[in-house]
């Protein structure tokens, strides 16, 4: 007998008691109910627990929607990681309205884009910042941006207060009784992170709901942290919403550490006495750590975990970690991934395997997070998969829900990024033998320094500002402490009489500082005949001895 309609077809609707839109506000209250009185912030002497983490991620809401902030609107934050920051993660879209958090090592004119570009109405400034972020303001030209001051008590250095207001006395504004709002629609958006991508202006990578909750519990299984983690921030949060690790911390019912800073020593200290297990960096944190006197790791006899991302780790760096008794998991992600969205899943007998065999299985960028959907090497021309050889190269694609809504007011950017069902990273990778991604080089001319994306373009188009140069082209170089660095190759004009160092010295005061490039050498550029630079020549000159001594 054929059968019509299906019996599953019938009855069996999304309601409100089988449905509810996926956001990871739902773990902060989670975490206040089963464990009100646990600690869930700690920031030199200030601690607050989850009830009162909670109590003040409402009060930012209401107070937010006290002053006209709403659905889509955008929060901007030129924040460290301190109480407030991690606040803003849970307070900000419990209002309906957008996080963005914004690199504090940008210069002014990339902070004024960013509020312009993002159309924030509110801007949330540690006094660390207040030189540059006032005059972003002044660039930007936003009389009507609410600006409010984050006065930390764990900051000592110079710095004033340039808003209308400070947080504390915003927080007044609030109250702990109104609720966190769930999203509609778990396709709403919840946070915004600028990238520099390939062009000189930055892309504004808009996150949703779905991806943000999912990406949280992805860390925790793929990492496999335990729950109730002691955490400790040595990511910044402005960096992928650090890697959506401010969500995960509330789903784990964990303990976040905040650290202002990134200092050996302190992190040292801070493992010891708040007994830290699990913590985040590029590569340059645990070469840090790695370096670090010995005595230094005194008194810390548990375990801890890292995860380590980037540009492809050292070898050198994983083999330290190692020798150091500190656990390390490599991940692989972009901005557009919600930072991590592969990791480098490890086997149990990898751990009987010599130890050079072992870092060079962890060093690899691996196979997809549990709640990404694919990764793979795939030619872009034809869009096949590359053979597992571990030779073919191709370019690494990701799927699922752990890629970006999109690229902010950039539809032909969203398109490209899109192009064929994947999102194509721009990342060269062979496919080796046993399905693990391993990367090799870079399409796109992104150098990755300390985890922080530097424009080759938006470096070039400075050195081009100068009268003596004619031409310029910005590669990458391999950094024992940053992971790579900006090396810039120049053609001078004639009868041109400007110096090395004093080419640094004008990048230095037209761009962030660690933007600017660690070494120049002049000559002639290598050019197609149709004049374009032959940046690949420029790289292999940049590898040599001779360029990078």
């Amino acid at each position: 007998m054929e059968r019509q309609v299906s019996p599953y077809a019938n009855g069996l609707d999304m309601c409100a008691a089988n449905h509810v839109a996926l956001s990871p506000l739902t773990f902060v209250e989670r975490a206040a109910y089963i464990y009100p009185e646990r600690p869930a912030v700690v920031h030199g002497q200030r601690r607050y627990t989850w009830a009162q983490t909670f109590a003040r991620a409402k009060r930012l809401a209401s107070a937010l929607r006290g002053r006209g902030v709403g659905k889509s609107d955008t929060v901007a934050v030129v924040l460290n990681n301190t109480p407030e920051m991690y606040e803003c993660h849970f307070g900000v879209p419990g209002c309906s309205a957008v996080l963005n958090t914004i690199n504090t090592r940008l210069d002014a004119e990339a902070i004024a884009f960013i509020l312009n570009h993002a159309e924030a109405k509110v801007l949330l400034t540690d006094r660390e910042y207040s030189a540059t972020v006032r005059e972003a303001l002044r660039i930007a030209n936003r009389p009507d941006l609410l600006v409010v001051d984050i006065l930390d008590s764990e900051y000592t250095g110079i710095g004033d207060a340039i808003g209308t207001l400070d947080y504390e006395a915003l927080l007044a504004e609030g109250t702990p009784e109104a609720p966190l709002e769930a999203p509609d629609d778990e396709w709403d958006a919840i946070s915004l992170n600028y990238t520099s991508g390939t062009t000189g202006n930055p892309k504004g990578v808009v996150y949703h709901h779905r991806g943000a909750y999912l990406n949280a519990l992805s860390n925790i299984v793929s990492w496999g942290m335990p729950p109730q983690s002691v955490y400790l921030w040595t990511l910044p949060m402005f960096h992928c919403n650090g890697w959506c690790f401010a969500w995960t911390m509330a789903a784990n019912c964990g303990t976040n550490v905040c650290l202002r800073r990134v200092d050996a020593r302190l992190i040292f200290e801070a493992i010891r006495s708040e007994g830290v297990t699990h913590y985040c960096g590029a590569p340059i944190v645990h070469s840090m750590l790695a370096n670090a006197p010995a005595a230094w790791r005194e008194g810390i006899n548990h375990k801890v975990s890292g995860l380590i991302a980037a540009a492809p780790p050292p070898a050198a760096v994983i083999e330290g970690m190692a020798k150091i008794g500190f656990d390390v998991t490599h991940v692989y992600g972009l901005t557009e991934t919600y930072g991590p969205a592969a990791v480098c899943a490890k086997h149990q007998e990898w751990s009987s395997m010599p130890l050079d065999e072992q870092v060079r299985l962890n060093g690899r960028q691996g196979v997809r997070y549990h709640a990404q959907e694919g990764i793979d090497v795939i030619d872009p021309l034809t869009m096949m998969p590359v053979p597992r050889d571990g030779e073919t190269m191709g370019e690494v694609m990701f799927r699922g829900n752990l890629v970006m809504k999109g690229y902010l007011k950039n539809p032909q950017a969203t398109a490209d990024a899109f192009h064929g069902g994947w999102y194509h990273t721009g990342d060269l990778a062979v496919m080796q033998p046993d399905g693990y991604v391993k990367i090799k080089d870079r399409s796109k001319d992104i150098i990755i320094s300390g985890g922080e994306n530097i424009s080759s373009i938006e470096v070039e188009d400075v050195l081009y500002k100068h009268p003596d140069v004619l031409a310029a082209a910005v590669v990458a170089v391999p950094d024992e402490k940053w992971g790579e660095v900006p090396c810039a190759f120049v053609e001078l004009r004639e009868n041109a009489t400007v110096d090395e160092q004093t080419l640094i010295a004008f990048c230095r005061e037209r761009m962030a500082r660690f933007k600017t490039p660690k070494r120049i050498l002049f000559g002639e550029l290598p050019k197609t005949s149709t004049g374009k630079i032959q940046k690949y020549v420029l790289r292999e000159r940049a590898r040599s001895t001779d360029a990078i001594q």
